[in-house]
């Protein structure tokens, strides 16, 4: 982005442009979305976009780098409750199914074996911290922390809208939301639970 501070009107077509490409980027991926779609759909221009982000590839990671913040932000960890993390994770790709679409895309485009992305740890060292004190109490089962982390996190994706069997959406009764949770829950639970 450019050097210089944004100015308010600067600084809402940045926005606009961010919200519209990451339904564009959602929707369709990293080859399939078009700069002109997003332009046009943010009312603005390709040099304005290019501008701020470079190219296609520096807009995306501008927003998929933003949801994985989001989702640590909005989703702490919490490793003494992991199965409350699981069913918080859960809650959050019903509000916002672009973000878990994205790392989707993330993964089947760019890194289809290993890590998600490079510098993991910079993203990860929070939450393996945690689980590794976690496990160290004796409150979380043994085993590499990023393990644990990764199959909390797979449990919370069962019913994500990149589900193979089933992808939930908010729109669902609550009840049925509500019997998730609690399978989830107690699922996660019995999956770390100290030996």
């Amino acid at each position: 982005m450019a050097d210089q501070p944004l100015t308010s009107r600067g600084a809402a077509t940045y926005q606009r442009i961010l919200d519209v490409a990451t339904q564009e980027f959602a929707q369709h991926g990293i080859a399939g979305a078009r700069i002109e779609r997003i332009v046009a759909a943010a009312r603005t221009n390709k040099a304005q976009l290019y501008a701020y982000f470079g190219n296609k590839e520096g807009l995306f990671d501008a927003i998929f780098f933003g949801s994985l913040e989001r989702i640590t932000n909005v989703v702490p960890i919490d490793a003494d409750d992991l199965a409350d993390w699981a069913v918080r994770l859960y809650d959050e790709y019903l509000r916002r199914p672009d973000l878990i679409r994205l790392a989707t895309w993330a993964r089947l485009e760019r890194r289809p074996a290993g890590h998600l992305v490079e510098d993991h740890d910079r993203l990860d060292d929070h939450k393996l911290g945690a689980i590794a004190e976690a496990q160290a109490a004796g409150r979380v089962c043994q085993g590499d922390p990023f393990d644990v982390m990764a199959l909390v996190i797979a449990m919370s994706m069962a019913w994500s809208p990149v589900s193979n069997v089933y992808a939930a959406t908010a729109q669902e009764p609550s009840d049925v939301h509500d019997q998730r949770r609690d399978l989830l829950r107690a699922s996660v639970r019995r999956a770390v639970a100290a030996a």
